[in-house]
């Protein structure tokens, strides 16, 4: 099976570039609300009641477990997106990539028509040039064809008139 051609920016690596995007995004979103709150807690808002520790290590893939339910419990959307499981995360995340994956493959879509369109114009502006080139030729192997009956013609003429005693004096 052939391979599509390449298309200018819609490649693999196009893809993936938005995808990793995509999921730094995410990993931006879900560690703001911790950044929220600890920024927070110089204000008049109540110090979060969660036994999230200032010392851990990079952020585990379970970051959504019970010891941080308590996390940002007071914001109505970080305390839904808290409520979440991991594979609901994940799932979601899989569905914005498949989202990004089909705006994409439609604008590729729409490049494409785009790029046919104007081939097939193109190609009928050749196609007429060809014609137009026939054509040309056409009447100037007729005007050859002319010329050369035109010049034996004269010739015949010539040699006739000779014939009879004209001389060229020029």
């Amino acid at each position: 099976m052939a391979h599509p051609p390449d298309h200018g920016f819609c490649t693999n690596g196009v893809v993936r570039l938005v995808f990793v995007l995509v999921a730094v995004c995410l990993v931006g979103y879900t560690i703001r609300p911790s950044l929220h709150w600890s920024l927070k807690e110089k204000g008049s808002c109540p110090q979060c009641p969660c036994d999230c520790s200032k010392d851990f290590d990079p952020i585990p893939v379970d970051i959504i477990n019970s010891s941080f339910s308590d996390c940002g419990k007071h914001e109505p959307e970080v305390k839904e997106e808290m409520e979440k499981d991991i594979i609901a995360l994940m799932s979601e995340e899989l569905s914005l990539q498949q989202t990004v994956a089909n705006e994409t493959l439609q604008r590729t879509d729409a490049l494409l028509m785009g790029a046919r369109r104007v081939s097939l114009h193109y190609q009928k502006e050749a196609e007429k040039c060809n014609a137009g080139v026939e054509t040309c030729e056409e009447a100037r192997e007729r005007a050859q064809a002319e010329l050369v009956e035109e010049l034996r013609l004269s010739e015949v003429w010539e040699r006739r008139a000779r014939e009879l005693g004209w001389t060229d004096n020029s």
